[in-house]
């Protein structure tokens, strides 16, 4: 997850909100990805699923307008998948934040705005989803 080993939770992603010019506050962030009990931690002291978390909130922390994610909650459990999803999505709603997620998950895919399926590098499908499902009423 690229997390500095010798840096906290709260580092690792100060690090990155320091240098943007409207950076999302951090204790909004470190709650809604439930990392607030871990901020002090290092990584080496973080289980995968919470080293992924804290990867995301440096990527989140930005504010970015684009926001791409690449199998977002592989290593998550249901409980974190939906908590870091419903934060994607409220970016999105509030901030404006376009996510891209590339996931196997097909669950994933009915909170999406549109739907584009490759198979073999090449489209094969891509649709606008007219029955979208918010992130809390998936089932993953």
């Amino acid at each position: 997850y690229n997390l500095i080993p010798d840096l906290t939770v709260e580092e690792n992603i100060e690090v990155v909100s320091d240098i943007s010019e409207s950076p999302l506050d951090l204790s909004e962030v470190l709650g809604a990805l439930e990392l607030e009990p871990y901020r002090r931690r290092f990584p080496r002291e973080l289980s995968g699923g919470q080293q992924q978390r804290a990867a995301i909130a440096r990527a989140m922390i930005k504010n970015p307008r684009l926001l791409l994610c690449d199998e977002l909650t592989g290593a998550l459990d249901t409980h974190s998948s939906k908590n870091v999803l419903q934060f994607v999505e409220m970016m999105n709603r509030k901030y404006g934040t376009t996510v891209v997620i590339i996931t196997h998950n097909e669950a994933i895919a009915k909170m999406a705005d549109q739907i584009i399926r490759i198979r073999d590098g090449r489209v094969e499908e891509s649709v606008f989803n007219e029955k979208k499902i918010p992130a809390e009423a998936l089932e993953l």
